[in-house]
């Protein structure tokens, strides 16, 4: 998680252009919750500037999404990604979580690491995990791949509405158009000699 001056960062709304706005809170300071304005520098560390304090956490996040909204509509900008401690999950469906089982991407270590006592079904009986990491940052498809990692996000794909998952007629269906869509193109026939009806 990160911090600034004693302020463990809540939520960061970060814009397609490298601008955002990130809430904090402090519990001990005399004004519990801030939003700033920030962005990443040349090094990728994350600064903070214009601070607005307040000790209502209510008025405080309402106060977030309202600067996001107004840099929004003066830049012409969108989202980016949301980052907040534990927003996005990985399950590891291959191995227990171990070291150098999991990436660690600078500025985005796991904020929480937990393992089953064995592999059990997850999503709702989609498919099954030895464990879970959450991160602030979503991870690189490459990063996740590079070490088996499956994002919970994907799953709400094949489950269908209540959370209940899709009939596996339905999974077949999609996976073979899926797969048909990314096969190769049938190669060209050759012309075979006459055998003579042999």
């Amino acid at each position: 998680m990160d911090k600034n001056q004693g302020y463990a960062i809540l939520k960061a709304v970060m814009l397609e252009n490298g601008r955002g706005f990130a809430l904090g809170e402090h519990p001990t300071a005399p004004s519990p919750f801030v939003t700033w304005a920030c962005y990443d520098d040349e090094h990728g560390i994350r600064q903070y500037e214009w601070g607005h304090y307040g000790s209502d956490r209510a008025a405080l996040e309402q106060d977030l999404l309202e600067r996001v909204e107004n840099y929004q509509e003066q830049f012409s900008v969108k989202v980016a990604q949301v980052e907040a401690p534990g927003l996005y999950k990985y399950y590891s469906t291959q191995r227990p979580v171990a070291p150098g089982t999991f990436p660690k991407p600078a500025g985005n270590a796991p904020d929480e690491i937990e393992n089953y006592d064995k592999r059990i079904p997850v999503e709702g009986s989609a498919f099954m995990a030895w464990g879970h990491l959450t991160y602030t940052k979503p991870l690189t498809e490459k990063q996740a791949a590079d070490y088996e990692l499956r994002p919970a996000p994907e799953v709400s794909g094949l489950l269908r509405e209540g959370g209940r998952p899709r009939p596996i007629a339905e999974q077949m269906k999609e996976a073979a158009k899926l797969a048909g869509e990314r096969q190769a193109p049938a190669a060209p026939k050759r012309d075979a000699p006459d055998r003579g009806g042999r």
